[in-house]
Formats: C-alpha cells, sequence, structure tokens
C-alpha cells in the first residue's frame, strides 16, 4: 500500500532500504552459519522465522559470554 502514495523518489529510498535490509539478513545468515560451524546451513537459516533467528543470535551470544568468562580458546 505504501508505494500506492509514493513518488519516484520515494520509491528508490524504499527499494534502498530494502535492499540494506536484504543485506543485513544475509550477512547475519552467514554469521549463524559460521558460529554453528556446519551444524545448520545457509538456506536453512534464511527459511527461519524472525523468532528462530533472534532466539539462535541469543544462544550465540550467550555461548560467546561464556566463552569469555571461562577463558576457554574460541577457535
Amino acid at each position: 500500500m505504501r508505494l500506492l502514495y509514493l513518488d519516484s523518489e520515494g520509491i528508490s529510498k524504499l527499494i534502498e532500504g530494502m535492499e540494506k535490509e536484504c543485506k543485513a539478513i544475509k550477512k547475519n545468515a552467514l554469521r549463524i552459519a559460521w558460529y554453528l560451524r556446519g551444524g545448520i546451513t545457509y538456506t536453512d537459516i534464511l527459511n527461519m522465522s524472525p523468532d528462530e533467528l533472534k532466539n539462535a543470535n541469543e544462544i550465540i551470544e550467550e555461548n560467546l559470554e561464556t566463552t569469555k568468562k571461562s577463558n576457554i580458546p574460541f577457535f
């Protein structure tokens, strides 16, 4: 519905915003895939719901924090 009320400049800005959002989603998916080290595929991550992605990111952050506190090598 937003497109009905936008001029060409507004549509261009909307598209640019969507492209930035897509790049951020792809980068986050690659980040999750890297941290899970083959436990899940990039495609599987892209098919996750926003809630699932949020939970995966929270688990990764928790694990990183635990690793830092315990001084266990991460890599």
